[in-house]
């Protein structure tokens, strides 16, 4: 996938990467040169199949279990992916999930776990990496102590009836990211987010996977084509990298223009 191995020697973690989009990111890191920690929440088989394919490839994985959104599953994860790489230099915060229901009938228990997983489990993870790369201090040649990449939606500024919890959730991420970007910076630490729009992953395949549901989704999309999981990895591998470097607190929307109001092409 990457003719250079621009993340060599590098360690990631990536959270919920046992399957879809954290999947694809977690090989593509592997393909780029890091040695991953896949994490995951229930499906070991999964997780272990990643792994299996990075190895397969000549690269280093290892699987680690926990819930992103409970702490003490959190520091635990960390711990075991310390002890495996001796440290991180790269922590990408994938894990998330919906609970939809229309906005009067949307309990607080399915509130509470979108915005748990989505939103709180991203402040846990980013604040373990955070304490870790300054644990560590500076690797030799690194340009920046650590880097952070937070997995948002367009749906941080696309409303979505229906969904008042995830949107809610990728809001927080949103501001959540560009907080720590602020805060980190002087440290040397860089966060940035990434935006997916429509991708073709299992969680959604009622949506693109018949002739008659991707025709539809696609008048939501101006370039004409659903995303695919590898689109979104190979942004977080380029944010990542020093190729990145002097990028700090963005957000990069990969979601083949469904943020530029695509009803708008026929007339307002």
């Amino acid at each position: 996938m990457f003719e250079q191995k621009v993340l060599a020697g590098q360690r990631a973690l990536v959270t919920g990467a046992s399957s879809g989009i954290g999947a694809a990111v977690a090989k593509a890191l592997a393909a780029a040169g890091a040695a991953v920690a896949v994490n995951y929440a229930r499906d070991g088989a999964s997780a272990a199949r990643v792994v299996g394919e990075i190895e397969s490839s000549q690269g280093r994985a290892i699987a680690v279990k926990g819930d992103v959104s409970i702490e003490a599953d959190v520091v635990a994860v960390f711990k075991r992916a310390v002890e495996a790489f001796g440290s991180l230099d790269i922590v990408v915060n994938n894990a998330g999930l919906q609970k939809d229901a229309a906005f009067v009938d949307m309990t607080l228990t399915d509130w509470d776990k979108v915005i748990g997983v989505n939103l709180t489990g991203q402040f846990l993870c980013s604040r373990e990496g955070a304490r870790e790369y300054l644990r560590r201090g500076r690797v030799q040649g690194a340009r920046s102590l650590g880097k952070i990449v937070c997995m948002s939606s367009v749906h941080d500024v696309i409303p979505w009836a229906g969904h008042a919890n995830y949107a809610a959730s990728k809001g927080g991420v949103s501001l959540l990211m560009k907080t720590m970007a602020q805060e980190l910076a002087r440290h040397g630490i860089r966060v940035n987010a990434v935006s997916p729009g429509a991708i073709k992953t299992p969680i959604n395949a009622g949506a693109w996977s018949t002739p008659e549901a991707e025709k539809a989704l696609l008048r939501l999309i101006p370039y004409g084509r659903v995303g695919e999981p590898v689109d979104i990895a190979r942004a977080v591998v380029w944010l990542a990298s020093d190729d990145s470097d002097y990028v700090h607190g963005a957000t990069l929307y990969v979601d083949g223009g469904m943020t530029l109001f695509p009803e708008f092409r026929f007339g307002g």
